[in-house]
């Protein structure tokens, strides 16, 4: 030690007394100093340390698991607004329980349903006289459930009564479902046209998720679960002994005080407190967080003699005791290092870094100063051939990523029109002829490329299409062209959990919607219909139109435009038209007899 210090003077004399003391001086102050002082308090005050950890976690984990809550009531709702939203967009809002219409309703409930597995039980959009049609998980009956049956006609009437729309309207007490009381609640939304109540959307949903999560959290005495600010049971980790519904004000100091606040007020609070266990007074301590949005409060609470059993008190102590010494002497050691190596080459290394953060990779600093400060330089500019290198490979490995993907594209596309050799190479004509309407569009290469993708997977639905439609040489029946207008719908729904494909999925699912309504399978009209699949429905017709198929000879391309044109308006754009116009009068767009690679 003593040689320690007389080198420690020499280099003080040497005029390196400012950045030492500097370094030593943060390094202790940021490292030793604060665990100095925490483990001197954790020696006095042990007690209050592991009230305000156990405190802490309760707060993170209330808070945590509300805004858990809020995100899965709000996905809730933004279904069911979607849900709404479609039913606008097709026309059906005006009267879910027409007969011509429960086809196309019962199809959007039940995709909603697949959709939302884990959270809709039951969904159901019904009309003025509350009939309509529904769609369930597996085999659940809400008509059998006579609590959700009151839910579910509490839930009308509130529409009824206010139907101007909003987010939600009506929200159910907690439900408790048989056979193991699964907690569920019932919520709903309005339908309207021009301020007029014409039906409701409601959706039994299951709180399941919400009951993994409480299960998880509820460890090593913590007790976690959901209330009303009725104090009442929404979920309860122990579903044996907690009923979702029932009420445990009375017997719960937590609830009790969830129960007495406003509740329009967001509060997150730790109380201490006694409660009776086993003919004996245990010391408590319980925090609640609140979330108005659905009137609901998440509490934790936990006994202090589990949370001091599980916290290790004594050795929490011992340890931070050897803790803070061991950092108080690295704390000297590397600052001391620190202070004697790096005064000479610093501003050089900083100036080389700024170019590195500005992208400049060529940049390389000038090694000098102390070994230690050389071999970092070394390192650095190491490190920056390196980063160069990577980032030319990273390039080389996107783009060679972005034509795997395309090919995969084109891979379905092509397995896709094998299905029927009528249709052969038919995506890869549709994706050129969409490609060449774009480029006359004024289309930007990135949409163009959304486009030619979309255009290639324009047919991926049939892949779900019965071959005996599929491939049926003659006209199809008025049953068979149900089936086969599916297909935009299976397509959207199977390209739909690829994240890269989002943006393409319009053209999948919209390119037989027609301009005045009467295309599938919503019957969007005009401004509905997005411009992708716009120009996938003239592009998929001309193709159709040019290609020998069992039901009609090839025409010719200046036939089959004037067919085209002759339908402007009605079923296509006119200005998707006329950009087809101008690339064939142009010759960009010529006719193909073998299969068009993009």
């Amino acid at each position: 030690m003593a040689e320690n210090l007389s080198a420690i003077l020499a280099k003080l004399r040497a005029g390196r007394v400012r950045i030492l003391w500097l370094v030593l001086g943060a390094m202790l102050l940021v490292s030793a100093l604060p665990l100095l002082l925490y483990h001197r308090q954790v020696l006095k005050l042990s007690q209050d340390k592991l009230v305000d950890t156990e405190r802490v976690q309760q707060t993170e984990l209330t808070r945590s698991l509300s805004q858990e809550l809020q995100q899965f009531e709000s996905n809730i709702t933004q279904q069911l607004m979607s849900d709404r939203q479609i039913l606008v967009l097709s026309g059906l809002i005006q009267d879910v329980e027409d007969p011509a219409a429960e086809p196309k309703v019962t199809r959007l409930l039940e995709n909603s349903v697949e959709s939302n597995p884990s959270t809709f039980l039951y969904l159901t959009a019904v009309g003025k006289s509350g009939k309509g049609t529904s769609a369930s998980q597996g085999n659940f009956q809400a008509e059998k459930d006579p609590f959700v049956s009151k839910a579910l006609q509490r839930a009308f009437i509130t529409c009824v009564q206010s139907p101007q729309l909003g987010s939600v309207k009506f929200r159910s007490d907690p439900l408790a479902l048989e056979p193991d009381n699964q907690p569920a609640f019932v919520i709903a939304i309005p339908l309207n046209v021009n301020q007029q109540f014409t039906g409701m959307i409601a959706a039994v949903v299951s709180l399941k998720p919400i009951l993994h999560r409480l299960k998880d959290a509820s460890v090593r005495g913590r007790s976690v679960f959901v209330v009303d600010q009725q104090g009442h049971i929404v979920a309860h980790h122990d579903t044996a002994k907690f009923t979702p519904g029932e009420d445990v004000s009375s017997n719960s100091t937590v609830v009790a005080r969830v129960r007495s606040l406003p509740h329009e007020l967001r509060s997150t609070e730790t109380l201490r407190f006694t409660e009776m266990e086993n003919k004996h007074q245990v010391e408590m301590i319980g925090t609640y967080s609140t979330f108005p949005e659905v009137n609901w409060a998440v509490i934790a609470q936990r006994s202090l003699s589990e949370a001091r059993a599980d916290a290790g008190v004594t050795e929490l102590n011992r340890q931070a005791l050897t803790f803070v010494s061991v950092v108080v002497l690295i704390a000297i050691i590397v600052g001391y290092l620190f202070a004697v190596a790096i005064s000479q080459p610093i501003h050089g290394l900083a100036a080389s870094t700024r170019a590195i953060s500005r992208g400049e990779f060529h940049q390389r600093t000038k090694v000098q100063g102390a070994s230690e400060i050389s071999e970092l330089a070394e390192n650095f500019n190491k490190m920056a051939g390196d980063i160069e290198e990577y980032i030319e490979k990273l390039k080389e490995a996107a783009e060679a990523n972005r034509e795997l993907f395309l090919g995969s594209i084109r891979m379905l596309a092509a397995a896709i029109d094998e299905k029927d050799p009528y249709t052969r190479g038919h995506s890869g004509r549709v994706a050129k002829y969409s490609t060449l309407i774009g480029r006359e569009l004024g289309l930007s290469e990135e949409e163009l490329d959304r486009l030619r993708i979309a255009a290639l997977l324009h047919d991926v639905g049939k892949i779900g299409v019965d071959d005996r439609v599929l491939k049926k040489p003659g006209a199809l029946t008025a049953e068979e062209f149900e089936l086969m207008k599916q297909h935009t719908v299976k397509g959207a729904n199977i390209m739909r959990p690829v994240s890269q494909l989002k943006e393409m999925l319009p053209g999948i699912e919209l390119h037989h919607e027609h301009m005045d309504g009467r295309g599938y399978p919503y019957g969007l009209t005009a401004p509905q219909i997005p411009l992708m699949a716009r120009v996938i429905a003239v592009a998929d017709t001309l193709d159709a139109m040019t290609t020998n198929r069992p039901y009609q000879t090839a025409m010719e391309l200046e036939s089959a435009l004037t067919r085209i044109k002759a339908l402007t308006g009605a079923k296509f754009d006119a200005v998707i038209v006329a950009a087809l116009d101008a690339a064939v009068t142009s010759g960009k767009l010529r006719l193909t007899a073998v299969e068009v690679q993009v």
